[in-house]
């Protein structure tokens, strides 16, 4: 290394002094630079001493060919002091103070009549459910509400057998059929299949209806239909139903999601057995989604310092959206779009105040850049799991060959976490996000992207205490607590607030929200009018784009992520 030049001060200023003419100057400061860089890239990574861990980024998976790839990359190989020890927040950081205000609510109104009321004969609705696991949820759960609309007969949902992984699962083998129709029983009539006619099953009349559809939209699209072809199959069904319903309508929602869409038993088991096995070694864990994938990346259009080979690989595969406009990075990453790599999720979590000692059980595909990447966070925390670590190869091999069934595993290891991180807002993110609010409102965060991506690319300027401090002023607004949206406002899945009571004394009533003053900050710093839409980024799924994308919107459809706009359909899975 370079010696270090001692500064002078000159009539109350501090000056370099000047021993050489300015062509030899910058000779001399292009030799440090490239000194500076070869010990920076080629050092081994500091060790653990002291009262805290140092945490480098190893070298980049990437070769950095350009000179202005190598000193934008300098920023991420300094050494990072961070505490070992966590917050003093205690039991705050874990469990949110006043969840134990509100309850899960979703019983039907007395005015919810019975479905054998209002159930005409003679009309059978069925779906084709499209995208990945989280997806196909959607999907399902508004069938249901679809057929209560068309007084019709629903036909247990075929689910997508057609997409990038050529999952063959059926209904049957991830949902547990006959809780679906039993629990159910009072609200919408399920059948497995349609009767036969002649001896024959009839082919059902094939249509499609517009993203967010709303009950009037149904009823003059779908019941003529209905009512000349008896039995009609809505085609590619996800997000088919508008986001503002009926109260009672709204509750059926939670009903099909919450209570009715359960798992199989060996789903179940083997889920909750990972549950066990981690708080066997911990009394509490966090569940992160990373969603750090290929796809996913690609998708973003961000850029994330892996030079000219991660632009080539990722640019590859955006083309394969022809309605993508052409990235911008720089762009992307102001507006909060990126979703954090791996070793900032790692910084957020500590910075908030979770100790080196935490366990974290990571839901994930394929990670780009692979262990590399994934290096910095597991320095941040040593005791990193998965369902790959913690369950033999024999206890998964039912599982292994089919992708909704292991992100399903996934889903139940991430609902069963004291606390849920998500690093996206793609489906399972927001199927969880709802369900845990559901239940007791458990602890679930989801960083915020646009204030803390430019706070990251200057860590290396600021004290830990100062670089902390920020991180935790950032995420107010963030963590999970109740009533963080505005009235009326975000996508059903994700704040079910028609399905979310206030406890009373003596009582429970529907929440009226009190919002705190991080509120509105919190909903402007996720809001980008040129936000995209992450619905279709589901699990371990990549599907072709249709012809036919609906570009239809909902004036009524306002969601913490970003403003409504036009949606690419079955781009990817959560």
């Amino acid at each position: 290394m370079g010696s270090r030049r001692r500064r002078q001060q000159h009539h109350g200023r501090w000056v370099v002094p000047s021993v050489a003419p300015a062509a030899a100057a910058f000779v001399a400061a292009g030799m440090l630079l490239l000194v500076v860089a070869f010990h920076c890239f080629l050092s081994p990574p500091p060790g653990v001493g002291g009262g805290g861990s140092f945490v480098r980024r190893p070298n980049p998976p990437f070769l950095l060919n350009k000179p202005g790839e190598l000193r934008r990359n300098l920023v991420g190989t300094v050494d990072f002091t961070v505490p070992s020890g966590g917050s003093k927040l205690g039991e705050e950081l874990w469990v949110s103070k006043s969840a134990h205000n509100f309850v899960g609510c979703s019983n039907a109104t007395k005015e919810f009549a019975d479905a054998k009321a209002v159930t005409e004969s003679n009309r059978y609705l069925t779906i084709a459910t499209s995208g990945g696991l989280n997806q196909q949820r959607t999907g399902i759960i508004d069938a249901v509400v679809a057929a209560r609309i068309l007084n019709a007969t629903l036909v247990i949902p075929k689910l997508d057998q057609a997409s990038f992984w050529k999952d063959a699962s059926d209904f049957v083998d991830i949902f547990d059929a006959d809780s679906f129709i039993s629990s159910l029983s009072n609200d919408v009539k399920i059948i497995r299949q349609v009767p036969e006619r002649n001896g024959k099953t009839p082919s059902p009349y094939k249509m499609r209806v517009p993203r967010k559809c709303t009950p009037t939209c149904y009823e003059n699209r779908v019941l003529p239909a209905l009512l000349k072809k008896h039995v009609v199959q809505l085609t590619k069904f996800d997000y088919r139903v508008s986001n503002r319903l009926e109260t009672d309508l709204q509750k059926l929602r939670c009903r099909v999601n919450y209570h009715a869409l359960q798992f199989t038993d060996p789903i179940l088991k083997m889920g909750q057995m990972l549950v066990q096995r981690m708080r066997a070694k911990s009394g509490r864990f966090i569940a992160l989604h990373l969603r750090f994938e290929p796809d996913m990346l690609a998708f973003s259009g961000c850029y994330f310092g892996g030079g000219e080979i991660e632009r080539r690989e990722l640019g590859e595969i955006r083309k394969r959206w022809k309605t993508l406009h052409e990235s911008n990075p720089d762009r992307e990453r102001r507006h909060g779009k990126c979703p954090l790599t791996p070793e900032e999720v790692g910084f957020m979590l500590r910075a908030l105040g979770f100790g080196k000692d935490v366990h974290l059980y990571v839901a994930s595909g394929d990670v780009y850049g692979g262990e590399e990447t994934l290096a910095p966070l597991k320095a941040l925390f040593p005791n990193f799991h998965s369902k790959e670590t913690l369950a033999s190869k024999e206890e998964l091999a039912p599982f292994l060959p089919f992708s909704s069934r292991m992100a399903a595993l996934d889903y139940v290891v991430c609902d069963g976490s004291d606390v849920f991180v998500t690093n996206n807002n793609g489906n399972m993110a927001r199927m969880l996000a709802g369900r845990r609010r559901y239940f007791g409102h458990k602890r679930t965060i989801r960083p915020n992207s646009k204030k803390l991506s430019s706070l990251f690319l200057n860590r290396t300027s600021m004290s830990w205490d100062t670089f902390a401090s920020k991180v935790q002023m950032f995420q107010k607004g963030f963590m999970g607590e109740p009533n963080e949206i505005k009235p009326g406002k975000g996508e059903f899945h994700e704040h079910p607030m028609d399905c979310i009571c206030a406890r009373t004394k003596g009582r429970t009533g529907h929440s009226k929200p009190h919002l705190s003053k991080h509120v509105g900050e919190a909903v402007e710093n996720r809001t980008s009018d040129v936000e995209f839409d992450w619905r279709d980024l589901d699990y371990g799924e990549n599907t072709p784009l249709g012809r036919d994308s609906s570009y239809e919107t909902d004036p009524d459809y306002s969601r913490v992520g970003g403003s409504d706009v036009p949606e690419l359909e079955d781009i990817i899975s959560d």
